[in-house]
């Protein structure tokens, strides 16, 4: 098995002992994204702010890859607080096209950062 990795340009930095994201075969894998933006460094003050940059960085890692979001075939959401979900997720159901890929949601006691959400994704090409 051949691992090759992605470092996108436009992601944020790795902050410990991982890849952006890996790519084997026809499968992409790519590590839970915090919400910070890579220009800056900052992160967004909204979950709805948070949502939008989790998945432009998602997005930055697949078009290295040489996937796009069509692609995602499976979603981790971490959440800081579950009572955020539904704002989450109006931003979610913007992004990525139906059908949907699989997605598991849950709250974590805490996020790298203070972040409010992470998301990692599997894309297939």
């Amino acid at each position: 098995m051949k691992k090759e990795m992605i470092k996108a340009a436009k992601a944020p930095a790795e902050i410990g002992a991982y890849s952006n994201a890996i790519r084997t075969g026809n499968m992409v894998f790519v590590s839970g994204q915090l919400p910070v933006d890579p220009a800056t460094g900052q992160i967004p003050d909204t979950i709805q702010a948070q949502t939008v940059q989790v998945i432009e960085n998602v997005k930055n890692i697949l078009a290295d890859a040489g996937a796009t979001l069509d692609n995602v075939v499976k979603t981790t959401v971490y959440l800081s607080e579950m009572y955020l979900f539904s704002e989450m997720n109006a931003v979610y159901a913007r992004e990525f096209s139906e059908p949907y890929p699989a997605r598991s949601s849950m709250s974590v006691k805490e996020l790298p950062q203070n972040a409010l959400v992470s998301l990692d994704v599997v894309a297939v090409l």
